[in-house]
């Protein structure tokens, strides 16, 4: 199966976060599984940890490492994600969270998330 990180399930299960079910943490590490993350999850961290929104454990300069070494693949932006972002009803006004479910549609992905808002979207959810 094809998933897509949300952020913060993304820094929960880099971290450790008890908050993170051993299911989905299974399912990340499930050879048959790829998990993919986004920039757009990258840029928000910097965003908000330049502004002081965000605290975490891993220097962002070593994210790259750490998603490498645990099997995550990069999900690159690209104008078809943009498109699917254009017909997004604004259930979810977050921008960084609006752009990763355009991800998720485009690529018909399964998006691993906590935020109850995504329920929103036709979008497929591996909740927790």
């Amino acid at each position: 199966m094809n998933y897509l990180i949300d952020t913060h399930a993304l820094i929960w299960y880099a971290e450790g976060d008890k908050r993170l079910p051993n299911r989905i943490k299974d399912l990340i590490v499930d050879l048959n599984n790829t998990v993919y993350y986004s920039h757009a999850s990258i840029w928000e961290m910097a965003i908000k940890i330049s502004i002081d929104k965000l605290a975490v454990q891993i220097t962002l300069p070593a994210w790259e490492a750490l998603l490498l070494a645990n099997g995550f693949t990069l999900l690159p932006l690209q104008f078809k994600h943009f498109e699917h972002l254009l017909s997004l009803p604004f259930h979810h006004n977050d921008p960084f969270d609006r752009l990763l479910l355009a991800q998720a549609l485009a690529e018909d992905f399964i998006i691993i998330t906590h935020d109850k808002q995504f329920s929103k979207y036709p979008v497929l959810i591996e909740g927790f």
